[in-house]
């Protein structure tokens, strides 16, 4: 219904002159309408998925970019599907297909799924009836144009028909972690045990070698299989091996047994060993001869070590060189022999080691080359949240990744190495966080765009619908059908699909020489803190550098300094430009960044109280926070130019009756759905010659028969008003 002037100026003083009430006061949000529905819609993306998936060959690793075998480039903006979901009928795999489709995801992780989808004797046995489900949903997948790849392995969970082929069956299925879901499991031991890496290379062949019945294809074959992970968030220097190591003493005996090996192959005498580690790092009555010498492999003590060398101005001991190359020589091992297995079946596409981190320094930089010399690199991030993994009552951290650059998600990017594709496989802003608006965006923007990440699987789907509460049913904080993650996925799709955000110089380049790794450089002085699921990178340079350009590591072949480029030409007035000048981040107050490309403008963050100028467009918002996406819908025309606009605007959104104390550092109720979504209110003005017909969509971005009055160019969008996060700007040519 068109409006009169004297209300759109009454519109304009509000945007102009109010601000929205305080967060605890929601009178004016309003309730989210996430209903199902896969009728068309202006926000669907589907038409952008490249259909069949496999159509250009294999995704094969092109330096650092996934490139098919055609030569066609590709990203992959997917997400997590996870144990026994892949497992699902027919009919729900349609109905997945679809809902992934219309919010413009091109490939799915299958997570973990293999526990209950064997034959449950032998834990390497594919039983075709079993899997039949399974196929079902690949193929329909791939006629979508959705890739999938495996993270079938976080702890291989041994079953008796194993028992014969083990050091020992009883300890193993007996093992107990603080993580209930990796009891029984090969996980953490299997990274030096080769009994234990046979059921995992044996499971993984067996499924390569499946035929599906719906494609006709061992998957071994399949195009759409578009990476295989070894194991998911596993390494040798995670500090859990310790506690399975104490439950599991046959295999404690066959690590300091090859420790023992290597160690003599080394220094030929127990009198040379104590020489060259000065007497230090053996434990009471370790020996050569005894084969007894424990590498103890916990990243902490390396970490722990290698600060202290910093600190003291000392090299780093001897003893612990040793233990940690040993065991990243273990773990090459490993990789090597498992890579190999899987090339034999003719598969081509990309492979990835594990996706955990290690650590500080030393561990971190074995670790990551272990990864490198394995396939593209790959990792892990959560940000914000409170205790456990599911919402209730209590502190939490209320943080901006806006107000940081180079914090939270943003920084993984400090592991990304050059001549490797770079992807984020799980990631979450976690609620109760009230700016979890912000995460999507920042991955997509400066993770995918400017920083050229090749991959990104947001944690996780687990329904094919929006929950009717911010967590998902169960409690769970890892929600990626929440409005502040999903309702703004069309927006970013388009852009990434489009390519419009171009990747940036490099800006940092740390070289890092392996030989002096293992000697003990200590020149590399990032460090990692790690609580739980969440870390904290930092780097020895400023990481606004990571609002400029591309920052990555270099495995070099011999020593070279570091590059890092001069930053000043970049940053003025706390404002950071990218190399690209489509970006810029600023640190102003609590921070925002915005979008300047042709087929992109946006403004995300702490917006200032003033009308931010991009290209054609300006945006002006009276929100303390505020994600705004101009985009166009046309793939071959820029917003100068396209038919159709999408304005898609999200800021918080909390469940009703959800309550925080004064300084929103602590939840007081969780509250119940439905969920309440907060106003965004944007003046916009387009510079273009024609006028234009803005349609109000609903909360699945279809048409509703409401319009918004124009005026010189000029747009105001009042949430509070119109409800709706989405809105369609329409041209006739």
């Amino acid at each position: 219904m068109k409006q009169s002037v004297a209300a759109v100026c009454g519109i304009l003083f509000i945007f102009l002159f109010a601000r929205p009430a305080d967060s605890q006061q929601t009178s004016n949000w309003f309730p989210f309408h996430g209903e199902d529905d896969f009728s068309p819609s202006e926000i669907d993306m589907s038409h952008w998925l490249d259909k069949p998936a496999g159509k250009h060959g294999f995704v094969l690793m092109d330096k650092d970019r996934f490139l098919f075998e055609d030569g066609t480039p590709v990203k992959f903006w997917g997400t997590n599907i996870a144990s026994e979901l892949p497992f699902m009928s027919s009919k729900e795999a349609e109905t997945w297909v679809k809902f992934l489709s219309k919010y413009g995801f091109n490939a799915v992780r299958f997570h973990k799924f293999t526990w209950e989808a064997t034959d449950g004797f032998n834990s390497t046995v594919i039983v075709p009836s079993a899997w039949e489900k399974f196929d079902y949903l690949c193929n329909a997948l791939r006629k979508a144009g959705i890739y999938y790849g495996w993270s079938h392995i976080y702890g291989h969970r041994v079953l008796p028909g194993d028992s014969s082929r083990l050091l020992a069956y009883n300890e193993i299925a007996s093992t107990r972690f603080p993580w209930s879901h990796l009891n029984g499991t090969t996980s953490a031991l299997v990274n030096f045990a080769e009994d234990l890496q046979n059921l995992n290379i044996e499971l993984t062949v067996n499924m390569l070698n499946h035929v599906n019945p719906y494609t006709g294809l061992r998957y071994a074959m399949d195009p759409a299989l578009n990476f295989i992970e070894l194991q998911n968030e596993d390494n040798i220097f995670w500090a859990a091996i310790e506690e399975s190591l104490k439950q599991a003493p046959t295999y404690r005996k066959l690590l300091c047994r090859k420790f023992s090996q290597w160690l003599k192959e080394k220094y030929g005498s127990q009198e040379n060993l104590l020489k060259a580690w000065n007497n230090e790092g053996l434990g009471d009555g370790e020996t050569l001869d005894r084969q007894n010498i424990y590498p103890q492999p916990n990243h902490g003590l390396f970490s722990w070590e290698y600060e202290q060398a910093i600190k003291e101005n000392r090299p780093v001991k001897q003893h612990i060189l040793d233990k940690a190359e040993f065991l990243y020589r273990e773990q090459v091992k490993f990789y090597q022999r498992f890579v190999e297995a899987i090339r034999n079946t003719g598969y081509r596409g990309p492979i990835v080691g594990s996706c955990w981190q290690a650590g500080t320094g030393l561990t971190h930089l074995l670790n990551l080359h272990a990864d490198y010399l394995t396939g593209y690199i790959d990792r892990h991030n959560y940000f914000g949240g409170g205790e456990g993994h599911t919402l209730k009552p209590g502190k939490f951290s209320n943080a901006s990744m806006i107000s940081s650059i180079g914090s939270g998600l943003f920084g993984t990017g400090l592991q990304q190495v050059s001549n490797r594709p770079f992807a984020l496989s799980e990631w979450m802003s976690l609620i109760p966080n009230e700016w979890t608006a912000e995460s999507a965006p920042i991955i997509a923007v400066y993770g995918m765009g400017l920083q050229g990440w090749d991959a990104s699987y947001v944690f996780a789907t687990d329904f094919p619908h929006y929950t009717t509460t911010i967590q998902a049913p169960w409690g769970g904080i890892y929600n990626a059908t929440s409005p502040t993650q999903l309702a703004l996925y069309p927006a970013l799709v388009n852009m990434i699909c489009r390519r419009d955000v171009a990747e940036g110089e490099t800006v940092v380049n740390r070289h890092v020489y392996l030989p002096d790794v293992l000697k003990g450089n200590t020149s590399f002085r990032e460090t990692v803190v790690q609580d739980w699921d969440r870390k904290k990178i930092e780097g020895n340079f400023p990481l606004q550098a990571m609002a400029a350009g591309k920052v990555m590591i270099t495995f070099t072949d011999k020593p070279a300094p570091d590059n890092i480029v001069d930053l000043t030409q970049y940053i003025h007035s706390r404002e950071v430009y990218s190399t690209t000048r489509q970006l810029m981040w600023s640190e102003q107050g609590r921070g925002y960044f915005t979008v300047n490309t042709p087929g992109t403008k946006a403004l995300v963050g702490f917006a200032p109280k003033k009308s931010v100028q991009l290209g054609e467009v300006s945006l002006q918002t009276s929100n303390e926070f505020a994600v705004i996406f101009l985009s166009s819908l046309d793939p071959g025309k820029d917003i100068a130019h396209a038919s159709r606009l999408l304005l898609t605007t999200m800021a918080r959104a909390r469940n009703t009756g959800m309550e925080y104390n004064n300084d929103h550092t602590e939840l007081l109720s969780t509250g119940s759905s439905p969920i309440l979504i907060e106003p965004v209110n944007v003046i916009v003005t387009i510079q273009r010659k024609e006028k234009p017909v803005v349609t109000i969509l609903d909360h699945v971005g279809r048409k509703t028969d409401k319009t918004i009055p124009v005026k010189n160019n000029t747009i105001s969008f009042n949430g509070a008003v119109y409800r709706t996060m989405y809105y369609l700007i329409e041209y006739q040519h």
